[in-house]
């Protein structure tokens, strides 16, 4: 009987997309524009506050120079400690219906800020990680040159930590692509508002979102597919040869320039 049932369920779940599939499509789309722009986007908010987390306070700081690094290292501690410690669904509602009397803001706006700031709280941890697992020589060696901090951050240090971090960043684009679901609370439509409009017009929930989940599954195992595939070309030392290369050129540039 339970074989039977679940033969019928997808059965007619397939006759549900096939009725549906433009609806369904569209939901694809605007889950893969939004996970893909906000993973990039929190890739860069994640390498700022990285950046002012791992902020270094030396002895011969000046009083207003060590309070000065010390309330930004606390602003970062702060926005990473909030955005990972609340659901993405709270702050959904909070930045879009709390906040859009006074921005104004559309709904897709809203939507690529909100995953956005929450992807750059876990990107700020994961590039930390990616640049405390690096050598230290590395950073000292572009320092005896002549390279001050943050031409050394940007073209020595960001680009393998990157590299190594690439798993972990590859990873939040796949949780983006399934927590974009929530956005649904804020009238997006991705993927799950289609499916909610879809099994409203059939009244059919089991068998719509026995579709949903399948097409999640879908994009979750093409996408960790490419992902991985990108892994092991970056694992191979050919894969990481253009990078490679920019270093080697940035400390000939940066030679030629008069530094000693």
């Amino acid at each position: 009987m339970f074989i039977l049932n679940a033969l019928f369920n997808f059965k007619g779940a397939f006759s549900i997309y096939n009725r549906y599939k433009v609806m369904f499509l569209f939901g694809i789309r605007n889950t893969l524009i939004i996970s893909l722009s906000a993973t990039i986007f929190g890739l860069v908010i994640g390498l700022f506050f990285a950046s002012l987390k791992l902020i270094t306070i030396q002895k011969h700081d000046r009083i207003l120079s060590r309070l000065f690094k010390y309330g930004l290292k606390i602003l970062a501690n702060v926005y990473i400690e909030v955005f990972r410690g609340t659901p993405m669904m709270v702050q959904s509602m909070f930045l879009y219906y709390g906040l859009r009397p006074t921005l104004g803001w559309s709904p897709w706006q809203a939507a690529l800020i909100i995953v956005s700031v929450n992807t750059g709280a876990y990107m700020a941890e994961i590039i930390r990680a990616g640049i405390q697992s690096l050598d230290d020589g590395q950073y000292e060696a572009a320092r005896s040159i002549g390279m001050h901090h943050a031409l050394a951050m940007v073209i020595i240090i960001l680009p393998q930590a990157i590299k190594n971090s690439f798993p972990a960043i590859g990873n939040e684009f796949v949780v983006n692509i399934k927590d974009t679901s929530v956005l649904n609370v804020i009238g997006v439509s991705e993927l799950f508002f289609q499916s909610l409009a879809v099994a409203g017009n059939v009244f059919r929930f089991t068998e719509t979102f026995l579709v949903t989940a399948v097409i999640y599954l879908i994009l979750t195992l093409t996408v960790t597919s490419i992902l991985r595939i990108i892994e092991k070309r970056l694992d191979t030392p050919a894969g990481f040869i253009g990078a490679s290369s920019s270093f080697s050129g940035a400390f000939k540039v940066f030679k030629k320039g008069g530094a000693t």
